[in-house]
């Protein structure tokens, strides 16, 4: 959280409010986490910065999280059915599930395989069902995703939703805008 700025100077008033608010959101969530946090944005808004602070903040706090890229969650996943793989399939699926703390960063960003869709769905619907905290990133739409997945992370009695409206902070202009 040290190294994320809030309220940048070049952002308009109203999108450095709601970028404040998103950094606050996500400090109470690490101090003292409730239910799902869902981080909304256009890329390079500040969600994965947002998303590790707060893994960070719990292992700094003597809590196990377990932070994952989706596409790389996905790739582990496969590589534990190779059988020279030192962790099984089923060690390493048990341990997403039932970890602490999850921090799922860019859900949408992988290959959209049937496979990839059952084996997320399968991970967050355990997670769902057990209500354990976990804290998911997207840049996709959120109705572009899958409908069941979907489904639970509109869960307001379970899920705080926070849009991010920042641009891309590695370029200083918005997702949409054309460099022509």
């Amino acid at each position: 959280f040290a190294s994320f700025i809030p309220e940048p100077s070049h952002l308009a008033p109203e999108r450095a409010f709601n970028l404040r608010r998103a950094f606050e959101t996500c400090v109470k969530f690490a101090q003292e986490p409730e239910g799902w946090l869902l981080l909304t944005g256009t890329y390079g808004c500040g969600k994965t910065h947002l998303a590790a602070a707060i893994a960070n903040a719990r292992l700094a706090l003597g809590f196990p999280v377990v932070f994952m890229i989706v596409p790389d969650l996905l790739d582990h996943l496969r590589a534990a059915f190779n059988p020279q793989s030192e962790t099984t399939y089923d060690e390493l699926f048990e341990q997403l599930r039932s970890a602490p703390m999850l921090v799922l960063d860019d859900l949408g960003a992988h290959s959209s395989t049937p496979w990839a869709q059952e084996k997320l769905f399968q991970l967050l619907n355990h997670r769902y069902n057990a209500q354990l905290h976990t804290v998911v990133t997207t840049n996709q739409r959120l109705d572009d995703l899958d409908p069941r997945l979907r489904s639970r992370l509109l869960d307001a009695g379970l899920v705080t939703h926070f849009s991010i409206l920042a641009p891309d902070f590695r370029t200083g202009k918005n997702s949409g805008q054309s460099d022509l």
